[in-house]
Parts: structure tokens; sequence; C-alpha cells
């Protein structure tokens, strides 16, 4: 088995757009399956499967759950929802049009009930200016910190994605002197360099992967985002396991050890939510594990 290649494939295409479906009609769905899975090259095209659709078919994923409800003081919303599939290209029209094709391709088994169009901001930096995905893993050890092993069975060659739509207080972070904004995020904005006398709240010492026991280390995929309901960061972050990302999540929302990271101060979610992305087998992604 291998992966879906567009997981990990660089440079991250200019445009993107992720699609989230709830399933309303489980009789529809062995058709809709045999449509899709022709649609899925695992490169422009990504499909991740939330607990929801698994629960439907009385299937139990290895490794596949909810996105979590964390007791925390700051929000961090579930949204889980039953399919989400990840579309990447050069331009932006074929997207726009794919992305209706599919709408209506699914339609007698699921509905769309939400849309995200991502875009790649000066090559990779989140649309306040900072460079993202800095400390990402990168070749061999991005595999090994996204993708299920080849002894792990019909599993090898998944991968865990967590998606959310974080919005930015754009103004409001504007409005701060550089250096706070810097000590918000924790490097410089004129050279990328971190910052080691950052307050311990600053964004990059509480994602520090290095620092978690277990090391938790993940391959973030993420675009900028502008629609109506604002602007700001499509987080994907991508695991062998959701574990890293959860326990990234819990340090930022001060449950490890009462420190909120100062990411919250002009950003927060509005989604969340656990998807599996299945491997490719011989000629098209291997469902094996959900459909048995």
């Amino acid at each position: 088995m291998s992966f879906q290649q567009g997981l990990l494939a660089t440079p991250i295409p200019v445009h993107a757009c992720h699609l989230f479906f709830d399933l309303q009609r489980l009789e529809a769905l062995p058709a809709v399956l045999d449509a899709l899975l022709p649609e899925v090259d695992g490169s422009d095209l990504i499909l991740g499967v939330g607990r929801p659709l698994a629960q439907a078919l009385g299937r139990d994923v290895p490794g596949l759950r909810s996105f979590p409800q964390l007791d925390a003081a700051v929000p961090n919303p579930a949204t889980q929802h039953a399919l989400w599939l990840w579309l990447r290209s050069d331009e932006r029209g074929d997207l726009y049009l794919r992305a209706q094709a599919l709408e209506q391709l699914l339609a007698p088994a699921f509905s769309l009930v939400d849309s995200v169009d991502g875009f790649l901001h000066r090559g990779g930096r989140d649309l306040t200016g900072y460079e993202d995905g800095t400390e990402n893993p990168r070749d061999e050890e991005a595999v090994e910190a996204a993708i299920v092993p080849s002894q792990a069975g019909q599993m090898a060659g998944s991968s865990f994605a967590a998606v959310q739509l974080w919005k930015h207080d754009m103004h409001y972070f504007k409005s701060l002197p550089q250096p706070e904004q810097d000590d918000i995020i924790g490097r410089r904005l004129s050279d990328n360099e971190e910052l080691d006398a950052a307050p311990e709240s600053a964004h990059v010492k509480r994602t520090a992967q290095e620092s978690y026991a277990p090391e938790a280390f993940m391959v973030r995929r993420s675009v900028s985002w502008a629609d109506t309901r604002g602007a700001g960061l499509a987080f994907v972050a991508l695991g062998r396991s959701f574990d890293a990302f959860e326990a990234q999540l819990r340090r930022m929302s001060g449950l490890e050890d009462g420190v909120v990271d100062a990411l919250y101060r002009f950003s927060r979610p509005l989604t969340g939510g656990y998807y599996w992305c299945p491997p490719m087998g011989q000629n098209a992604v291997d469902l094996s594990p959900l459909l048995g």
C-alpha cells in the first residue's frame, strides 16, 4: 500500500478547496462510493473519512475517532463531518467546476455542509506575514510522522488529518507593535528567527514538537482562506495518529499547564474535524478497513 501522494507533495498547490459532507441516505451510499472512488487520485483529490461515516456502516477503523470536546477556557469547536474532500490545483476555475461536479455526484447520499476555498499566500506565509510550517518534518521524516508504517497491515499507508478553520482578527493583530506581534508568534517577522526570550505563551514555544513526551511530530499542510466569514488559516495537520495534534491542542488551550497560547489573542478556530485518509491500492483508494 502507498499513501495518497498529495498529502506530502511539495510544493503545495496555489489553490485548494475543502469540501465537508454529512451522510443523508445510507441506502444510496454503495452506488455513490462506486462513483466517487475512481475520481480520487490521492494527488489532486484527497479523500478523508470521518467517524460518523464509519459508524453508519457499523465499522470501527483503527485509530479513527471524532474531534474532541475540550473543557478549556478558549473555544475549540468540534464540527465533525462524515466525509472530507480536499481538492488542489494551480487553477482556481478548475477547482470551482470540479467541486460542483463532486457535490452533484455525492448528492444521492451526502449533503454538502461546508466549503472552504484556500490559497497559498506569499509562498506559504500566514496572512499575518509569518512563515507557516517552519518546523515541518521533511522527506523521510515527514513520511515517518504522517504515514502509518508498513507493518500495520491493511492500515499501512493511511494518514490521520486534523482540519480546522482559524479566523484571524487582522485589524487587532496589525494594530499591535511589531515586537508584540513577534512575541505572540515567537519568531521575528523580519527574518523568521525564533525568539529565545519570547513569553511562555508564544505560539512557537507552545507547539515545539520536540518538547512533548512522547515527541509530537506532525506535518502541517495549511493555506490561507478568505470568504464572507472572515479570513485566516485553513489548518491541516497530518499524523500517523491524532495523538500529536491532540497533545498540541491541549497545551495550546491551557489544559496542560494553565498557559494559553497567545495565538488565541487574535485568532479562533471556527471548525474542527478528524479524518482518516485511507491508503492507495493498485487502482484506487483502498477502503478495506471501512467496508470490510
